[in-house]
C-alpha cells in the first residue's frame, strides 16, 4: 500500500528539505535536516516547523494539523533521497518530547505494517 506524501523541495546536497503540511491550521511549511555531526557520516535527522524568521526547525511547536501520518511518510521520502545520495551514512533522531517520541513510534509502527 502506497501512503500519501507531500511534495519535497531540496537543496542540490540533500541535507534539506522543505515541504508544506496542509490542514484544517491552514498551510504550515516544515523542514528536515540532515545535521553533521562530529563523526564520520553520522548525521543526526532535525524535524519540525520551518521558523519564518530564522529559517531554523522549530521541533517544539505543535502543529496538529491532522496530517501526521502523510509528514512522517514524507520524512521517510527524505530518508530515502538522503541515503541513495549518501549510502555510507549513518541517521539517528531523537523526539523533543516523550509525547513526540510516542507519536513517531506508533507511526512507525504503521509504516512497518503497509
Amino acid at each position: 500500500m502506497q501512503i500519501e506524501k507531500y511534495p519535497l523541495k531540496a537543496e542540490s546536497s540533500l541535507t534539506v528539505f522543505e515541504f508544506i503540511s496542509e490542514g484544517p491550521k491552514g498551510f504550515i511549511r516544515k523542514i528536515i535536516q540532515f545535521q553533521e555531526t562530529n563523526k564520520a557520516n553520522l548525521y543526526n535527522l532535525a524535524f519540525g516547523d520551518k521558523n519564518n524568521e530564522t529559517g531554523e526547525v522549530d521541533d517544539l511547536v505543535v502543529s496538529n494539523n491532522a496530517d501526521s501520518e502523510k509528514v512522517l511518510a514524507t520524512v521517510v521520502a527524505a530518508l530515502y533521497a538522503f541515503f541513495d545520495k549518501y549510502p555510507d551514512a549513518f541517521v539517528y533522531a531523537t523526539d523533543s518530547t516523550s509525547t513526540r517520541t510516542r507519536l513517531y513510534r506508533m507511526g512507525i509502527t504503521v509504516f512497518s505494517k503497509k
